[in-house]
């Protein structure tokens, strides 16, 4: 409303009923327009009591203040703060700029409010009902602060710009037509979005969403366990860190803080799938603490993405899967609970640089956790790994990963190529353990040295063989290739034939064995 409108500049329309008579002169004022009755039960903005004409006012009167407002009193600046109100009607600024700050607590929204294309400088809805709040493509200068508010039909804010701050704690939204919470696709929010203790029934959905500092859902509660997604944000941008941990609950809590000792937390909960594909975090990806219910079909799906810190301290989900194919990661902090078992956790592609255990997780639980990453035989797992482990200066523990990674292996060969890789691992361990090597050559000289001092074996030609000597005949037979001057001279009959082509076999295996182990050993040099 321009000046020089109506009975005088800045005057109430004549039509305004008492309640909005009183709400004009309070904007002009910029003061508090406060129509509560003092009884929490009846101003609770979500409960059954009605509300009456006195403390009602027509939404296309709050518009008509918003958009072309009167002018303010002389030093004060005109604002709409409005608490206990009652607004009637639809309250639609599709396509508006507003200019004047708004701030509404305690109030009930009769229909839907509509911000499509809206311009604001900082808009504040603290503990109201309203039906649904329409806001795709909503700019705002400041923030847009939707705490403890309850939403029958849904948020959209697809596309919006929220300058700064976007507050969602402790807010109850409810699922749309299309089954989506809120949705918010392709949103971007200058600072951090802040939803802890939210309350989603259906879809949240932030695909393509980009954070300008964090994101905080400490103590929310994602049920939408029908439909396979109940948080929905591949692509996502957080420019620090997604915490998906517990909240502090009461008075001593605070904001983004993690809860003090002796405080009552609430952790975070989803029932339903959760899909983080292709998201990029600077800072860190925390699951502290966090309980997930899946279906066998839903997972926690954290495809291709990238952190310098993945926290994956949540309790084990009973069903579902769990995949970080392609994910890149500085540091994995978990513990062994964490992890599901055999068959729903696909690791293919992941890359880590350090392991951080959270309480005990000794090697063979470890390898466990490997094992399940693939129903069938992959070595990128063990590889990554042992690889990780030898960087940590554990050369020990990465040379038993590898050796697990050939007996994993040796389970998918066919008969023949088992057995073979039997031999090697009761030889040298696949080459991990070359100290076999030696124990079982030195086993079986001196069991070919005590054998052959028995035998009595006439030489093949009378004066042209050297000293019989059981020690070096039986050494000349296990070493291929070297020559001792033993073996060639005698004439083996009976069982020592047997034993000699015994003892020449075993000698080949040990050297094939020994081998192959050590070309392996070069190739990780």
């Amino acid at each position: 409303m321009t000046e020089g409108v109506g009975p005088g500049a800045g005057e109430p329309p004549e039509d305004l009923t008492a309640a909005e008579a009183g709400m004009w002169q309070a904007f002009r004022n910029g003061s508090v327009y406060d129509l509560s009755s003092g009884d929490t039960v009846v101003d609770d903005p979500h409960g059954g009591h009605p509300w009456g004409a006195e403390r009602t006012v027509r939404a296309r009167v709050v518009c008509w203040l918003l958009l072309d407002g009167p002018p303010a009193l002389a030093g004060r600046v005109s604002s709409l703060k409005l608490v206990g109100v009652r607004v009637s009607g639809t309250l639609d600024l599709a396509g508006g700029t507003v200019v004047p700050y708004v701030e509404m607590r305690g109030c009930r929204f009769e229909r839907d409010v509509l911000l499509p294309e809206a311009r604001f400088t900082t808009v504040r809805l603290v503990d109201c009902s309203i039906p649904r709040l329409e806001a795709a493509r909503l700019h705002t200068e400041g923030d847009l602060h939707l705490p403890r508010c309850r939403f029958l039909g849904g948020i959209r804010l697809t596309d919006a710009r929220i300058g700064t701050d976007l507050l969602l704690n402790q807010a109850i939204v409810h699922r749309d037509r299309s089954g989506r919470s809120i949705a918010a696709d392709g949103m971007t929010v200058g600072q951090d979005l802040q939803a802890e203790m939210l309350e989603s029934h259906g879809e949240l959905s932030l695909r393509s969403a980009t954070i300008g500092v964090s994101l905080s859902l400490r103590g929310a509660r994602l049920v939408n366990p029908s439909t396979r997604l109940a948080l929905n944000a591949p692509q996502l941008t957080v420019e620090r860190s997604l915490y998906l941990t517990p909240a502090g609950v009461g008075a001593q809590a605070r904001s983004g803080m993690t809860p003090a000792r002796g405080t009552r937390i609430q952790r975070f909960e989803c029932q339903g799938g959760v899909r983080l594909d292709d998201g990029r975090f600077g800072d860190a990806v925390d699951f502290e603490g966090a309980g997930f219910t899946f279906t066998d079909e839903q997972e926690l799906s954290l495809r291709r993405v990238q952190t310098p810190e993945l926290r994956f301290l949540g309790e084990r989900p009973a069903r579902g899967k769990v995949v970080l194919s392609g994910a890149r990661v500085v540091n994995l902090m978990d513990r062994a609970d964490s992890w599901p078992g055999p068959g729903r956790l696909h690791m293919g592609g992941f890359t880590y640089e350090n392991l951080v255990p959270r309480g005990p997780f000794p090697l063979a639980l470890r390898l466990r956790w490997v094992d399940a990453a693939s129903a069938e035989y992959n070595p990128e797992p063990y590889e990554r790994l042992a690889a990780v482990l030898r960087e940590g200066g554990e050369d020990e523990d990465a040379r038993e990963v590898l050796l697990a990674k050939q007996r994993r292996r040796r389970e998918s060969l066919p008969p023949a190529a088992k057995l073979w890789g039997y031999a090697q691992d009761w030889t040298v361990a696949y080459g991990y353990r070359p100290g076999r090597a030696a124990v079982w050559m030195a086993v079986l000289w001196a069991c070919g040295s005590l054998a052959f001092a028995r035998a009595d074996l006439p030489p093949l030609k009378s004066g042209e063989h050297p000293a019989w000597n059981p020690a070096l005949f039986a050494l000349d037979l296990l070493l291929p290739v070297i020559d001792l001057g033993q073996v060639g001279f005698w004439q083996m009959r009976g069982g020592w034939q047997w034993l000699s082509a015994a003892f020449i076999l075993l000698g080949w295996i040990l050297a094939t064995t020994v081998a192959a182990g050590a070309t392996r050993t070069l190739r990780r040099t």
